[in-house]
Formats: C-alpha cells, structure tokens, sequence
C-alpha cells in the first residue's frame, strides 16, 4: 500500500491524561475527531469507575444475580478477562476494592491523603475466575469490584483507530496516554513515536508500520500519598498493593494496542520475572529499571538509532492469542 506524506494532528485532555489523534488526510481530521470523541464517550459512559451515572456502576447493584450488559461493556469485560487470563491473573479486572482501600477511589485529580493507613486487600482465588460472562449477561460475586483502568483506556485506542480507518479510509495513530493503535495506511517513513515515560527518563525514536500497536505501562504516573506513603495505581493481585516498583516503565509491542497494554502491565507486576517472561513470548520490549537502566527484548530497537519496530504478530493474531487464553 503506498505511503502518503501529509499528516494533521489533534490533541486534547481526556481522563486525566492526554490524547493524540493523527490522521494522513487533513481534511478529514474534524470528522477523525468526531468518529473519536463518539467512541471514547461510549467507552467511559460504560466503564468509568469515577463517573456516577456509568453503567458499570449504576448496574453494579445487580452483578451478583446477574445484569445484562451493553455491547460496549461485554467487550470491554471480555477483553479483560482475556488480559487476565493470558497473564495469570497478573492483570485482574477485579480489583476496584484494592485499589479503593489503598486510597484510589477517585478521579486521580481530586486525591487528597485522609492520613489512614492503608488496608490490603487479596485473596487466594483469583477474583476474575469467579466473574462469568456469557453472552451479555455478566456475573459478580457481591464482594468483588470491577475497574477496567488496566485494559479499558488501550481498548478504546483500538476501537477509535479502526472505527476511523473503517468510515474514512484514512491513516490513523490514536494515541491515549502513551497507549497507541494505529490502522490504515502509514504516513511515508512510517508513524514516528517518541518513547519516553518522564521528561528525565531515557528516551527512544522508533517507527510504527501500519496496524502497529504500543503501550506503556508506568509506576511513576498516577501517584497519590496515603498516610504519608507514597502508591502507584498498577496493583499486585496477590497483595492488594501496588507493585515493587522494579520498572520505572514498561513498554511493549504488539497486534493491538489492548494486547500490548496488557503485556506490560503484566511485567511491571512481575518485576525482575518480566525479562524472562516477555523474552520467552518474544515481542518487541523496553523496560526502564528504577535507576533508568534500560533492557531491550525482542528486536526492540536501540535507544542511540531511530528504527523501525517489527513484529509478526497481526491485529487478528493478537486478538485470537487473548481469545485463547480466555477460553
């Protein structure tokens, strides 16, 4: 497919992050913005945990008997029970609780440190193995909370990226926090993406082909004190705590931009296990440690030389790979 040369740009603020909306026709980027703005609306109205009239609150009531859903909030469930089972359990959909208890439980903006110390939250069994969703009718057990944060923000990059390419036609980089989809034909050069998590951390130029992905997963980012303690929102399911901050970042290539999220939220759980884990899966890697040493896996570029990313995974494979592991 032929590159093209001319791109516009869109940015904005959006769930107390920013947002990014490149497309490869400037004259189709109000309507990009349009088909955007639709998509993320419906995201957030069905998943937002900080947002009173979401349907995943205003239905949570009724998750324990059982609560037919909006298709908008079974895929997003599915997909992240399918994060959840391709890492163990690693990204878990069920810890609103946790992440409550330790001080997150409103928008990150409006945190403030109550002085009250904070209460771990876990369980042996894995709170996601006991939520049920078939078809869409979903099912919570009552002592369980459902927050989306991990996978629900990478799910709408994807959604707003093929949306766009599907009514337009047009080259698209959707970018949501550092999580990036993009679909369509590539600008010439391919999409130049600048990798870097804070203004001091090391920084990497690389270059997304067409359909590519990229996420980055952060303990440095949505930070709060509690009792004077200082927490990250990237949870360790077995603790109920945040995770060692044992990676300042993580980011990871991938299919989609969901399955690349999950990936390194995965890793930042997992700590010194992640090299040896995403090295096994063999996708394309930079991992920051906490003194800003960074690890490449996977054919990730190096940091002094801007290079193309290649990975074979497809947007198919890497959906069909989440399918399997949740089935």
């Amino acid at each position: 497919m032929a590159a093209v040369a001319t791109v516009a740009t869109d940015d904005w603020s959006l769930w107390s992050t920013s947002a990014r909306l490149v497309v490869t026709d400037p004259a189709l980027l109000p309507e990009a913005r349009r088909i955007a703005d639709a998509v993320l609306e419906r995201v957030e109205l069905a998943s937002s945990r900080f947002r009173p009239d979401s349907e995943i609150l205003t239905k949570a009531p009724l998750f324990p008997v059982g609560a037919l859903v909006s298709d908008t909030l079974a895929e997003l469930m599915r997909l992240a029970l399918a994060s959840a089972a391709e890492t163990d359990g690693d990204v878990d959909p069920t810890l609103a609780n946790a992440l409550g208890a330790i001080g997150y439980d409103h928008d990150i903006r409006l945190i403030l440190d109550d002085g009250v110390p904070v209460r771990a939250i876990a369980s042996p069994r894995p709170g996601w193995a006991s939520v049920r969703l078939v078809g869409n009718r979903l099912t919570v057990p009552a002592h369980l909370g459902i927050d989306l944060g991990a996978t629900a923000k990478a799910a709408a990059a994807d959604q707003v990226a093929a949306r766009i390419v599907a009514e337009l036609g047009c080259g698209v980089l959707v970018s949501l926090g550092g999580d990036i989809a993009t679909a369509g034909p590539a600008p010439a050069g391919g999409w130049q993406v600048l990798v870097q998590d804070a203004p001091l951390d090391p920084s990497a130029h690389v270059t997304l082909a067409e359909g590519l992905a990229l996420a980055t997963s952060s303990t440095q980012k949505r930070r709060w004190t509690k009792a004077g303690r200082p927490q990250h929102h990237i949870l360790d399911p077995a603790s109920g705590l945040p995770a060692e901050p044992v990676w300042r970042s993580v980011t990871v290539a991938a299919g989609t931009c969901h399955r690349a999220n999950t990936l390194s939220t995965a890793a930042i759980v997992r700590g010194h296990k992640a090299v040896a884990w995403l090295r096994e899966l063999g996708v394309p890697a930079r991992l920051v440690d906490a003194e800003g040493v960074v690890v490449s896996l996977g054919g990730w570029p190096d940091d002094n030389r801007s290079e193309a990313l290649e990975t074979s995974e497809t947007p198919a494979a890497a959906d069909a790979e989440a399918e399997r592991s949740f089935l």
